[in-house]
């Protein structure tokens, strides 16, 4: 019976490799993006949750140096709507007697990208996301915490959106240096693209 306890655990753990060793990554995990700068500034306050969030999956990529100027920098994250200030709680819905049984959060980010000379590689783009909460006032304190652990899952979904949107800026082909001379009979693209390379094309 132990035997058989030992070889079933094995086998578990075997499977949780294979998914692994496949790509499986749980949703919120960080994927790899090749930035188009060498250094990059971000134009957020020091000590926004955002702003340390985006800066340490800047450097977990490596090649991009996070510049504390941007004077500095080949590539300026340009906020236009910090979402720290701009985050809302609105009412969803109602139960039968009048009150709230369903809040909708909010978080909203205007931003893009320029280079040292201030000419705009990315359009202001904007990203908004949303989660559903349930509201009982009996657990006032289980509810304030759900909600902040809604909003900095909405801070992760979103770091990740912008790290492909800012990658995707090299497929513009407008952030890089000039490439070498093009082979006889091609010419260099210019027309910048709107698919993340992390997105496969069908």
């Amino acid at each position: 019976m132990a035997t058989t306890s030992k070889f079933l655990c094995a086998a578990v753990l075997a499977a949780s490799l294979t998914l692994s060793g496949c790509g499986f990554h749980l949703r919120g995990d960080s994927g790899h993006y090749t930035l188009p700068f060498p250094t990059i500034y971000v134009g957020l306050p020091e000590a926004s949750p955002l702003a340390i969030d985006l800066k340490r999956n800047i450097r977990a990529n490596g090649g991009t140096t996070v510049v504390s100027s941007a004077k500095e920098a080949d590539g300026v994250i340009d906020v236009l709507s910090n979402p720290e200030k701009t985050k809302t709680k609105t009412i969803l819905s109602l139960n039968s007697n009048g009150r709230v049984r369903q809040y909708l959060l909010t978080y909203n980010i205007i931003f893009r990208i320029i280079d040292k000379q201030g000419k705009e590689l990315l359009a202001p783009t904007q990203i908004t996301l949303t989660r559903p909460i349930d509201f009982n006032e009996t657990q006032l304190l289980a509810k304030e915490q759900e909600e902040a652990l809604l909003y900095k899952d909405m801070q992760t979904d979103l770091v990740q959106q912008m790290m492909r949107r800012i990658a995707a800026v090299k497929t513009a082909g407008v952030s890089l240096p000039p490439p070498g001379p093009a082979p006889s009979g091609q010419q260099p693209s210019s027309q910048p693209s709107t698919i993340p390379p992390a997105v496969p094309i069908q």
